[in-house]
């Protein structure tokens, strides 16, 4: 049973910006974490060469979580008919064609927005999703908390019968846009988890122009991983694989964190890409 722990994206963590210097990102990132997230596909579907380069540039075991693509989720709010819809979830889909083939898709990430409430007509949506994804793993975290607050039970027999991998979040309990921690699993291979911070006042938007930069603004402090430890010893016996996901950067905090959980999980992981391969970077 094995535990992956990771940030979302590896460009914009000030710890390994220091460490990277003239040196490919990506590959020093894998030198670090044997999986990542994905958050550039949540912008905009990434063209298939684009992500033939990640796959090279990385580790034999390395792998990635996909986001999906913000109007398939509706973070756009844009309405589009069933066909527009599969199009573009099949679009979605073949660009991930690269990771896919070269057995390194973690899973495909479908993070829905604060206004996807527990209703009918979402329910149908995330059913339609799931058929036009096909058979790649595929996880979903909901961002509004009806879902999992009165229809806990049933929620989580509807992400079984659908074969949707549960989210599992750290975050402010900061309203209905936000979801407690259930620590349930709706897969028997894999669970992931995301930490996204606790900063309470900074969740929501209230108006503030920097309300982005400063919203996953939090450092866990040791007592709160240390929480995390037995959560996830209690979750490696349920799954065959935990993956877990450091989102709280907007401080750069997310790198620290994540190496901390390592230490306290007692993980050594073997294969990442070789520093040494690095070392005389200078020379050359």
């Amino acid at each position: 049973m094995s535990i992956l722990i990771g940030l979302t994206g590896w460009g914009d963590h000030p710890a390994l910006k220091a460490q990277t210097k003239n040196k490919n990102k990506l590959v020093e990132y894998s030198s670090h974490f044997p999986t990542v997230e994905v958050d550039s596909s949540f912008y905009a579907i990434q063209p298939q060469q684009r992500y033939q380069n990640w796959v090279e540039q990385t580790p034999d075991a390395f792998s990635f979580v996909v986001k999906a693509h913000q109007t398939i989720t509706g973070h756009d709010r844009k309405n589009l008919t069933n066909q527009e819809m599969k199009s573009l979830v099949d679009e979605f889909k073949q660009s991930i064609e690269p990771v896919i083939q070269a057995n390194k898709l973690n899973m495909a990430l479908f993070q829905f927005p604060p206004w996807f409430q527990l209703n009918q007509q979402n329910i149908v949506k995330l059913k339609k999703i799931r058929e036009w994804v096909g058979d790649i793993p595929v996880a979903l975290e909901f961002r509004n908390r009806t879902w999992l607050e009165d229809y806990r039970n049933q929620t989580m027999e509807f992400l079984k019968s659908e074969h949707w991998i549960h989210v599992i979040c750290d975050e402010p309990q900061a309203g209905v846009g936000s979801i407690p921690t259930v620590l349930e699993t709706s897969d028997n291979k894999q669970s992931l988890i995301r930490f996204h911070g606790r900063n309470v006042h900074g969740w929501n938007n209230h108006g503030q122009e920097n309300w982005r930069e400063v919203r996953f603004l939090y450092r866990y402090n040791d007592s709160e991983l240390l929480e995390w430890v037995r959560h996830i010893r209690w979750l490696q016996n349920q799954v065959e694989q935990v993956t877990i996901l450091f989102n709280n950067n907007s401080g750069g905090d997310a790198y620290d964190n994540a190496k901390q959980l390592i230490s306290m999980l007692n993980i050594e992981y073997n294969d990442l890409h070789p520093k040494q391969m690095n070392l005389f970077d200078d020379l050359f």
